[in-house]
């Protein structure tokens, strides 16, 4: 049993299972769903529900359509993983030799999965969240489906024609929306029955830095996606200044949060995001400089390299505005006071 938690916790870190490890059924899932970046998803979730339990003017937040809503997001994370892969092998974007087969194995070139398995997951999923969507539906009304159909619309067709929005330099906006007032807003809504247009403004720090993750790992793709016509947003800006644009969206992370506790859409301990200013620092220097021309030691997901600085980063921040959060929702305490 040991052995098979230290193959989940591995894939969950890494996206990968080592050679000479014995593939069990739900680390081969892990890697299919590509879960090693549900942790964005479930802090999304996280917040929404956080604003909603910490709302003065929510009188009864629903704990159990938070946890229907959290279910939902990581399925429809699932969901979008798997979508993107088979587009992307179906459009002959992934192939032996692309950089999606060299940093984690891709779930149907491997050997992980079918071409029918994996689109018959793709609908079993789909159909597990319009169960949930309808009970939403039914409880608060036609309003919250907009939501989620928005949601649906950008997961689909990031990659799927005929819009292909990673093709045309939109997905990282796209990521921006569906991972910030999509997820957030609607994670508030049904936690708290009814929405509230703040909310979209609070959504928008943490989105930001979902987004430095997408631009990270183009910047790393972005010879392979020039060569195939793909336009991502740093195929259209270049390395050098979506990088620079990276470091700003992170800065503006930490302004807009102290924006948001100084006129109090956020309660003050949400200031603990500001724990993080160092790590920033510290990946603001990594985005400064040449990537390393060969794999460093031990590093998983090589030949990704921005990426992983951004996401470590946005992880902590993150995890440390959720924390806040949830004091705020304990210990109600904003400005001006």
């Amino acid at each position: 049993m040991s052995s098979v938690l230290g193959n989940w916790s591995e894939v969950l870190r890494t996206q990968n299972l080592s050679a000479g490890k014995e593939m069990d059924l739900v680390s081969r899932w892990l890697l299919i769903v590509r879960a090693s970046v549900f942790p964005m998803t479930i802090t999304s979730a996280a917040i929404g529900g956080l604003l909603a339990w910490g709302d003065p003017a929510v009188a009864d937040a629903s704990a159990l359509n938070f946890a229907l809503a959290l279910v939902g997001l990581v399925l429809a994370h699932a969901a979008n993983n798997m979508i993107n892969d088979w587009f992307d092998l179906s459009g002959g974007v992934d192939s032996e030799g692309y950089v999606r087969t060299q940093y984690a194995p891709h779930p149907i070139l491997s050997g992980l999965v079918s071409k029918g398995g994996l689109l018959a997951a793709i609908v079993a999923v789909n159909l597990v969240d319009l169960a949930i969507l309808a009970w939403f539906v039914r409880e608060l009304g036609a309003g919250v489906a907009a939501f989620a159909l928005a949601g649906l619309f950008v997961s689909f067709f990031y990659v799927a024609p005929p819009f292909k929005l990673k093709h045309h330099g939109l997905g990282e906006p796209g990521v921006f929306v569906v991972w910030g007032p999509l997820m957030i807003g609607g994670t508030y809504y049904v936690t708290a029955g009814s929405f509230a247009p703040w909310v979209l403004v609070a959504s928008l720090p943490y989105a930001l830095l979902v987004m430095t993750v997408l631009i990270g790992k183009h910047c790393d793709k972005l010879e392979a996606d020039a060569a195939k016509g793909i336009r991502t947003l740093p195929v259209i800006l270049g390395r050098e200044r979506s990088l620079f644009l990276n470091q700003l969206l992170m800065a503006a992370f930490f302004a807009l949060v102290t924006c948001l506790v100084l006129v109090g859409t956020l309660p003050v301990w949400a200031l603990a995001v500001w724990g993080a200013f160092p790590r920033m620092l510290s990946v603001w220097k990594v985005f400064g400089e040449p990537r390393p021309s060969e794999r460093p030691e031990s590093f998983p997901i090589w030949p990704l390299w921005y990426v992983a600085w951004a996401f470590v980063f946005t992880r902590l921040a993150g995890g440390l505005f959720v924390a806040g959060l949830l004091v705020g929702a304990l210990f109600d305490v904003r400005l001006p006071d």
